[in-house]
């Protein structure tokens, strides 16, 4: 990407576009090793090695960070009752403005993508692109066979009159509460929670797992985050 050394600086929150104006003139700024003082200069982010202040400068255009959501906190940029999922990120992170790629609900707890990127939200939440999310649930009641039908051939949110997409529900442990999996291709406003009710059951316990080709990395506790690492970027944006 070609564009000015103090917007690249600046936009990795490294300092005001005057300060960096100021620091080019006193020589912190160099180009592939060259003393650069004119801080409006063009360069290339793919070509060019910058340094400013010694340190070499990386231009970072999009962040995408997955997120163990804990229960309790809300799936928005900002909210004035609540603590969001926002208030949890570092303010180096903060500086790019990411928001939640969807919502988990306020009680349900597991794995959040958060993104800057809107072209890969749109295409994660796009109804026309029917990507998978499972999730781990607990129900108040046996979870039947009958259940695994009714979910294959898509249920009647209540309140809606919504017919939903085929979903597939696996029993890890029936009994009361039972244990389960269910994987929709859809993300219609408590949906998974209207499911069960649809059938008469109640969620107890709810955490998502994974979204499309991304799967929650168990090694984050509830309420940490952390960069996706270059093999889960492949497998999200190609």
């Amino acid at each position: 990407m070609k564009l000015r050394i103090d917007k690249m600086i600046s936009n990795v929150g490294l300092g005001s576009r005057k300060q960096i104006k100021q620091d080019a003139k006193q020589g912190q700024i160099k180009i592939n090793d060259v003393i650069e003082k004119d801080s409006s200069r063009i360069i290339d982010t793919d070509i060019d090695v910058v340094k400013y202040k010694g340190e070499t400068v990386k231009y970072v255009q999009f962040i995408y960070l997955m997120m163990n959501k804990p229960a309790g906190v809300v799936s928005a940029t900002e909210d004035n009752h609540d603590k969001t999922v926002i208030d949890l990120l570092s303010e180096e992170d903060k500086f790019y403005e990411p928001f939640p790629v969807g919502r988990l609900d306020k009680d349900t707890e597991g794995l959040l993508l958060i993104t800057n990127d809107g072209q890969l939200t749109h295409d994660l939440l796009s109804p026309k692109k029917h990507v998978d999310k499972t999730y781990y649930a607990e129900v108040e009641e046996e979870v039947t066979e009958q259940d695994i039908k009714a979910f294959a051939e898509g249920v009647i949110l209540t309140n809606e009159n919504y017919k939903t997409l085929s979903a597939k529900l696996e029993i890890i442990e029936a009994g009361y509460p039972s244990r389960c999996y269910v994987t929709i291709k859809e993300g219609k406003f408590h949906q998974v929670k209207r499911m069960f009710n649809a059938v008469n059951n109640e969620v107890i316990y709810l955490k998502r797992l994974s979204m499309g080709p991304i799967s929650l990395d168990e090694n984050l506790k509830l309420g940490e985050y952390r960069h996706l690492t270059e093999e889960e970027l492949k497998l999200l944006i190609g």
